[in-house]
């Protein structure tokens, strides 16, 4: 009988490219030496899966093997050995005694002496031995691969293939993250341009306008890696407002290095998974920021709060999302009346008095303005003076009471960590004595264990603040320089207002109440200087 074959090729990046005789080249020579000492087989063509593991058999040459099969293109396979048609036990066993057989296909592993035309490969032990034997090797690669990556993420090296936008490995350290100073200016206009009060449509709109690459096609441009399921995974992708608020979102981009949110269950598992926090690897200042804490919590701010555009315009109203009603508590909504060819602007609780709100009147735009401008003034300069006073005293005095807080809540935690230890280290004896059934010992063993590491972690917190506050490294004032920057404004705009202001409450035209952002700071400022004025 003359057999028609595929010779089939697989090589693995991650496993087989360190062995030679593994190479793509060495198993054509070896399935062609073979072929020419059968003459009752002709080769019909070449199926090549190069960077495939055999855990998976979703690979393009393979499948496309298989339709050959169905379309009687051929009737056997030949590979050099078991491992590269597959190394997943329990699949490449349903080939060789299910789905080939059924499909009157000869299969051919020439290291393993193994062919179907001869004898049967269902019964024969050797055989399943190899199989388990290639099953056992996947594993054994992927715990000592995991166990490796999870300590370089322990240790705060990046293990990722391609890095977020905005920044690059470094040539020396490819564990090691750097700015990409192109990307990143990118990125820091994008922050910028949200924070004055584009949305995503626009800050995307302007970005396209002027010609910027998107993520992928700078990638693609400067011949970076492309990740398979990363931003713009599109061919000739623009900006979108999607692309731009999964920036605006992403932490990396304020030194925080946040690894292994996603993993797979096992080697043999496709599909990842979303890990727990405790499995989330988290290690602070990795890498340089390319956007500072304050400007990334101000953004994350900003995308929380009621933000909706009008319809004919493309960036926010100066109070959108600030303005609350301090009857209802309801966000404000801003209405516009024409009067003589006049435009006026007014904002109103939606509510309504029909609906139990009491402030229904109406605030004039203007007048808000005004009367905003003046508060921020007048707070600035109040923010100002107290820094210049902090500045001229003992800073030591000032820091006492806050160390004396942390230390005390540091004490109060031990307490709790001690006896959580002494209840956790009891668990066993009562489980001995039959005080305690094994569900009952596993759950509450389980209990104080995440108690013990959740006190633990509180512990070292407060530790690090107590020694910065020692060393009076805290950088508690430094919120006064947000305000300092808008020292000379003569009129407000929505980055002033976003930047300086939490939000207002409006109870009618002439009672409103601002609450300015940094608000415990400054609390915390005036009690040190009240206390430094009592001790002197």
């Amino acid at each position: 009988m003359l057999y028609y074959a595929t010779e089939y090729l697989r090589l693995s990046y991650t496993n087989d490219k360190t062995n030679e005789s593994d190479s793509i080249a060495n198993q054509r020579k070896y399935i062609d030496e073979f072929v020419k000492r059968n003459p009752d087989i002709r080769i019909v063509n070449e199926r090549v899966d190069d960077g495939y593991s055999g855990i998976v058999f979703d690979r393009p040459a393979f499948k496309a093997m298989i339709d050959d099969i169905k379309n009687g293109k051929i009737n056997c396979v030949i590979v050099k050995d078991l491992s590269r048609l597959g190394r997943e036990y329990n699949e490449t066993f349903t080939y060789l005694r299910k789905i080939f057989p059924s499909l009157g296909v000869r299969f051919i592993a020439i290291n393993d002496n193994v062919d179907t035309a001869k004898e049967s490969v269902s019964g024969d032990l050797s055989v399943s031995f190899k199989g388990v034997m290639n099953d056992e090797y996947c594993r054994d690669i992927s715990v000592k691969v995991r166990t490796a990556l999870n300590i370089k993420r322990k240790n705060g090296d990046y293990v990722g293939a391609v890095p977020v936008y905005g920044y690059k490995k470094a040539d020396d350290n490819k564990n090691q993250l750097v700015v990409d100073e192109y990307a990143a200016r990118v990125v820091k206009d994008i922050f910028k341009m949200r924070i004055g009060g584009y949305s995503a449509d626009r800050i995307a709109a302007e970005l396209n306008r002027l010609a910027v690459l998107s993520p992928r096609e700078y990638k693609k441009d400067n011949n970076i890696p492309l990740p398979r399921n990363g931003y713009c995974d599109k061919e000739n992708s623009k900006w979108s407002a999607t692309t731009v608020i999964r920036i605006l979102k992403d932490e990396v981009y304020t030194g925080k290095l946040i690894q292994g949110k996603y993993g797979k269950p096992n080697y043999k598992v496709k599909e990842y998974i979303k890990r727990s926090a405790d499995e989330v690897f988290v290690t602070e200042n990795a890498h340089e920021a390319i956007i500072s804490r304050q400007d990334f919590d101000l953004v994350q701010r900003i995308m929380r709060i009621d933000t909706r555009i009008s319809p004919k315009k493309s960036v926010l109203h100066l109070f959108s999302g600030i303005l609350i009603c301090g009857c209802c508590g309801n966000r404000m909504t801003r209405k516009t009346v024409t009067y003589n060819g006049e435009k006026y602007f007014y904002y109103y609780c939606p509510t309504g008095k029909k609906n139990g709100c009491t402030g229904g009147n109406m605030v004039k735009e203007n007048d808000l303005i005004n009367c905003v401008t003046e508060s921020i003034k007048a707070h600035i300069k109040n923010a100002a003076s107290l820094e210049d006073l902090l500045c001229g005293i003992n800073s030591q005095a000032i820091n006492r009471d806050m160390c004396n807080k942390i230390s005390a809540q540091i004490k109060e935690v031990q307490k709790q960590l001690e006896k959580t230890s002494e209840y956790k280290s009891s668990l066993y004896e009562n489980y001995v004595c039959g005080i305690l059934d094994k569900s009952d010992y596993k759950a509450l063993n389980a209990s104080y264990s995440d108690d013990k590491k959740r006190l633990e972690n509180a512990v070292k917190q407060l530790e690090a603040e107590l020694d910065e506050c020692k060393n009076n490294t805290s950088k508690k004032l430094q919120w006064v320089e947000r305000f300092k920057a808008f020292e000379n404004i003569d009129k407000i705009d929505r980055n002033v207002v976003v930047q300086l202001i939490e939000c207002i409450h409006i109870y009618d035209k002439t009672h409103l109440q601002i609450t300015f952002n940094f608000k415990d700071e400054y609390e915390q400022a005036l009690s040190a200087l009240k206390e430094y004025v009592e001790v002197v």
